[in-house]
């Protein structure tokens, strides 16, 4: 099968095209379970990934800049359809479309998913069900690192933590309570393809998450700028190798102290200098990378990563 075969032009009133543009607004991504990925890191990503992709719209530079992904998506049966610069830039929501942009189905799991569905307590499993729970246990992730995010509304902040968690190495990101759709445009732009490389939970109760977090063995941190505690103190430190989300609030008054009291505990990012405070972005990258510096130095060296 040859790419040539299957790249069709797709005029403005496409139906297929007709149908992707609606996938703009969420309410409609809700409905069809499906979002665009724009670029050509995110479009390689979602094919790599393995996650279903119906249509795959590209411009004729873009076509001709990244022909081996655009053949290889052909080459797989997935439709490929050009549009104009014009159309590119109604569909990608960006000032400079990079040409690519991917149909792609919801990828977002059950927060149910993340944690091995072990039994606590009672009677001892009868031989089939014992099997069964530990085939379960077997496929789910063993989670030491999990950012959670309670209210989270700026989808480049959303996709920038997103990208930082991946990059720390960690296990799923939960995208709880008022948080952002993980599939908004500019998330998906600032998650840099990392939306496809780590389970992603959308839509949870906060408290549904945390109690989640706890039946998986993770202490629960808040990310709170008032806290009495600062990452810098050594025993906060030494407790960081152990299994650990992060509870991260909203952009502009954080975590309310309802949500703080939700956390084992309360955690401040120190400011050495003269800045106010830290971005969300730029707080949970420092948090993210603390926790994954010292739970890799503990099982390097069995120490606390001090």
């Amino acid at each position: 099968m040859t790419a040539s075969a299957d790249i069709g032009y797709a005029g403005a009133h496409s139906p297929r095209l007709k149908a992707a543009r609606r996938l703009t607004k969420r309410a409609f991504r809700q409905r069809e379970r499906a979002f665009l990925a724009e670029g050509p890191q995110a479009v390689a990503e979602a094919f790599s990934s393995g996650a279903h992709i119906s249509d795959l719209f590209v411009t004729v530079p873009a076509r001709s800049r990244h022909s081996d992904l655009v053949t290889a998506i052909a080459g797989a049966g997935i439709g490929v359809h050009t549009v104009s610069g014009e159309v590119m830039d109604e569909l990608a929501q960006t000032v400079t479309p990079q040409g690519l942009l991917a149909v792609c189905d919801f990828i977002d799991v059950p927060l149910t998913e993340l944690i091995p569905k072990i039994p606590h307590g009672g009677a001892a499993p009868r031989a089939p069900q014992a099997a069964q729970a530990a085939q379960a246990a077997q496929a789910a992730p063993v989670l030491s690192l999990v950012a959670l995010l309670a209210n989270v509304r700026d989808p480049g902040n959303a996709g920038t933590v997103l990208r930082t968690a991946d990059a720390a190495g960690a296990g799923a990101v939960v995208f709880a309570d008022a948080s952002v759709d993980p599939y908004n445009g500019k998330c998906v732009r600032a998650s840099a393809g990392s939306l496809f490389h780590l389970p992603v939970v959308a839509g949870a109760r906060l408290e549904d998450a945390v109690v989640a977090m706890r039946d998986a063995g993770l202490r629960i941190v808040a990310a709170d700028g008032r806290a009495g505690r600062s990452l810098d103190e050594p025993d906060v430190q030494a407790r960081l190798a152990e299994p650990t989300a992060w509870m991260f609030g909203n952009e502009a008054w954080g975590l309310p102290p309802e949500l703080v009291a939700l956390a084992d505990e309360p955690i401040a990012v120190p400011i050495y200098g003269q800045a106010e405070s830290l971005n969300l972005a730029a707080a949970a990258a420092v948090c993210l990378y603390a926790s994954a510096r010292a739970q890799r130095v503990h099982l390097v060296t069995g120490q606390a990563g001090t």
